[in-house]
This record gives C-alpha cells, sequence and structure tokens, in this order.
C-alpha cells in the first residue's frame, strides 16, 4: 500500500499537510496526483482524505532545505482545491508559515536554540523571505502557551512572523486609487496581492456574515468583473483560474480596531483573513488617499493596525516609508500546533481523476 509521510499542522487559523520535499515526486504533476489523493480531493466533503472540505483546511506545506545563503529552509505552499482536481502554487501562505519553523525543527532541517529559535525561510510562492521565531526551551519545540488568536479556540505558543522590506512595489499598479470594473479600489501587494474595495460601493455595508455574502449572486458577478480587470492591472495576467489577488471589502471598525474587513478566496468568503492579506490590507490603509480613507480608524504610527474580520481580529505591526513608498517592515503574531504525525495512506491512484493542467505552463505557474 502506497503511504507517505506527512504531518497536519494548524497553522494559524488554517491547517494543512506539511511534507519534506524530499518525500514528494519531484515532477510537479506527479507531487499533484499524489497530493489529490492524499487530501482527497475533488470531492465536496473530502471524504477519503486529510482535506477538511473548505479551501482555509485543504493547504500543503512543502518545506526543505535552502541553498539561498539569507535563508534557512524554503517553503512551497500548494492550494489543494477541494471539489475540483486542482493543486496551485499561485499565492503563498502566512498562516501554514506558522507551522513552517517548529516543523523544520522537528525534521531536523534546523537546530533548536536552548529558549528559542528563529527560522528563516524562503517563500519559494513570491522569493520573500520572513523570520518566524518561537519557544524551543531545553531545545524541543513547545506548542503550549497563553496565545490566542481570533477563529481559533484556545491558547497556544506564539509564532512571531517578521516580514523584512518587500522587494516589488506595493502599489502595484503605480496608483494610490484605480477605477476598475466601475468601482474604485486600491491595489495593494504587501506580500500578499489584494484589491482594497468599499464595502458601500458594491451595496453592501461589510458586516454581512460570510454565509450571507456567499448567497449574494449579483455581489459574486461584481466581485469576479473587479478581480479579473485588477489581475491585468496588476501585472498578474489572466486570474480566471488563480486565486489572486484577494478581494477584501472595507467598513468602517465596530469592535475598536483600525477597519472591519470581508476577503473573498476567491469566491468563499474568509471566516477570518489571511496573514499575508492582512499585511497587505493594513499596508494599504497607511497609504495617504488610498480606498481606506474615510472609512478606517488608523492607530498612531508605529501602533499595529488592529484588521477586524468575521470571527475577530488580527494585529499587524506595519512600519511605512512614505517616500518613496515602500513597507520597510512588517510582523504579526500567530500560534501553531502539530495535529500529528506519521504514515498518510492516499487513495489508490486507480480511483482517484488527474490533476487539471493549466494553460500557459507548468501546472499551477503563474507571473507573479
Amino acid at each position: 500500500m502506497e503511504e507517505v509521510r506527512c504531518t497536519l499542522m494548524r497553522g494559524g487559523t488554517s491547517k494543512g499537510a506539511y511534507f519534506l520535499a524530499a518525500d514528494l515526486p519531484a515532477d510537479p504533476g506527479a507531487r499533484d496526483d499524489l497530493l489529490l489523493r492524499t487530501m482527497g480531493s475533488p470531492d465536496p466533503r473530502q471524504i477519503d482524505g486529510l482535506g477538511g472540505a473548505h479551501p482555509l483546511t485543504s493547504k500543503v506545506a512543502v518545506v526543505s532545505g535552502s541553498a539561498d545563503p539569507d535563508a534557512d529552509v524554503d517553503y512551497l505552499f500548494l492550494q489543494v482545491a477541494v471539489d475540483a482536481p486542482e493543486v496551485t502554487d499561485r499565492q503563498n501562505c502566512g498562516n501554514l508559515l506558522a507551522g513552517v519553523g517548529p516543523f523544520a525543527v522537528e525534521r531536523g532541517l534546523v537546530p533548536a536554540g536552548d529558549a528559542e529559535t528563529s527560522v528563516r525561510i524562503r517563500m519559494r510562492n513570491t522569493g520573500e523571505l520572513a523570520v518566524v521565531t518561537f519557544p524551543t526551551p531545553g531545545g524541543r519545540v513547545d506548542y503550549t502557551g497563553d496565545t490566542a488568536i481570533s477563529g481559533v479556540p484556545g491558547t497556544a505558543a506564539a509564532v512571531v512572523i517578521e516580514f523584512p522590506r518587500g522587494a516589488g512595489p506595493l502599489l502595484p499598479t503605480g496608483n494610490v486609487r484605480d477605477t476598475v470594473a466601475g468601482t474604485e479600489v486600491t491595489c495593494v501587494d504587501n506580500g500578499m496581492p489584494v484589491v482594497l474595495i468599499p464595502a458601500a460601493a458594491l451595496e453592501v455595508t461589510g458586516y454581512e456574515t460570510p454565509a450571507e455574502l456567499e448567497r449574494d449572486t449579483a455581489l459574486a458577478d461584481r466581485l469576479r468583473e473587479i478581480r479579473l480587470a485588477a489581475g491585468h492591472a496588476m501585472g498578474l495576467g489572466d486570474v480566471e483560474g488563480a486565486t489572486v489577488p484577494k478581494l477584501t471589502l472595507l467598513a468602517p471598525p465596530r469592535d475598536g480596531g483600525a477597519v472591519t474587513t470581508r476577503t473573498f478566496i476567491p469566491v468563499r468568503c474568509h471566516t477570518s483573513i489571511g496573514v499575508l492579506g492582512a499585511a497587505s490590507v493594513a499596508a494599504g490603509l497607511r497609504v495617504p488617499g488610498g480606498a481606506g480613507e474615510g472609512i478606517a480608524l488608523l492607530p498612531e504610527s508605529g501602533d499595529p493596525v488592529r484588521v477586524e474580520h468575521p470571527t475577530g481580529f488580527l494585529e499587524v505591526a506595519v512600519d511605512l516609508d512614505p517616500g518613496p513608498l515602500v513597507v520597510r517592515r512588517t510582523a504579526v503574531v500567530r500560534t501553531a500546533r502539530k495535529l500529528f504525525d506519521g504514515a498518510v495512506f492516499p487513495r489508490p491512484a486507480a480511483t482517484a481523476p488527474r490533476p487539471a493542467q493549466r494553460p500557459g505552463g507548468r501546472h499551477g505557474s503563474a507571473p507573479r
């Protein structure tokens, strides 16, 4: 019987399967076929695999040692579709990023410190770097702690994720505001391509539940139109089959934060907000004259931006250099927890549909 070693982890408000790259096929097509069979896709319940029947719980992290002198490990994020035979690397995931450092230590890729360990991670999806710091008392990863994050029950050890100054432009279109498909928006990329949209511009309040927004077919049509047009404007090309850019609706805060958000990924409405998505939202709100002006209540410069979402909030420390407009530093606090480690038994290949091949090159690839 076919088997492969796997660690299932919760990273932030997502859940995914973590693999060493050496344990997966080197050929992307064979790798994706194996991952679909492992996660139980395509099936809306993913009943025959590890997936949790939602994009937030159908994720994969592939980790290896890095040849980059500025990194300790490489991290490739793969989004496994739930009800389609598709695997894509066209976006990153900052929530699963929270588990990459502990996973790298436990698998022997990085030595543990006596009290805490910092792991330098190159995110292969974008080429960007991050540093993840977490407790390792006595040289062992400790997942227990008293840090609570919205959308996750209980508490766990704090995982601090810090992103250095980004290499790409914060405003991919070069404009503070763009009119996209007839709607004024701000296109921003601070680790995740995001389109900031005032909720009122789409005739919703921005306080609806994710389920209510997903039932609004007229809204879905407008969002699709905006996303496709924004993809071209942001240099992402045809994003019809991609999960980026994310679309985030903005409304005034209700619970002491800076702004209320509803984010689409790309059709389902996020029950919280992604780490990198929140980093882009926070940076975009700091841009004078952006789509959040008149909506967001920003804290003093240097204080974290509290981004409200359907199940709570996420605080992002973002340091913006006004001229030229670049982000000097971004940091967030997440938690992670190992759920199990062992052998997973994929569905037999003869019973599984093959991964869909996207036009324009290697499966799941796209220009960034």
